[in-house]
C-alpha cells in the first residue's frame, strides 16, 4: 500500500488500512553512514532510505547491503600451487 505517514506517495509493505505496521508505526531518518546513498530520498518530514524502514539497524553490526555509495572489494583468489613432480605423474598416468 502507498504509505501515508512519513514517505508520503510511496509504496511500503508496513502499511496497512490500520496504518503502519512497522516498528512504532512510523520509519526512522537516516543516519550519517547513509550520506550519498542513492536510496535516500528527501520528504517533507525529513531525509528517509526508501529501502530499509530503519537505517540505523541495517548499520549495526556491518555495511548495509542496500547500500549503493559502498564499492565492495573482492577477496583475490587463492591460486593452487602444483607440485611439478605430481604433474607429471598425473601426465604420464594419462589422467
Amino acid at each position: 500500500m502507498v504509505c501515508e505517514v512519513i514517505k508520503v506517495g510511496k509504496e511500503c509493505a508496513f502499511m496497512s488500512k490500520k496504518g503502519c505496521s512497522f516498528n512504532g508505526g512510523k520509519c526512522y531518518p537516516i543516519i550519517d553512514r547513509c550520506q550519498g546513498c542513492e536510496r535516500a530520498t528527501v520528504f517533507p518530514a525529513g531525509e528517509y532510505c526508501i529501502a530499509c524502514p530503519d537505517p540505523a539497524v541495517k548499520w549495526s553490526g556491518r555495511d548495509c547491503n542496500l547500500a549503493t555509495h559502498i564499492v565492495k572489494e573482492k577477496a583475490p583468489e587463492a591460486v593452487r600451487s602444483v607440485d611439478p613432480l605430481k604433474a607429471s605423474k598425473r601426465k604420464a598416468a594419462g589422467r
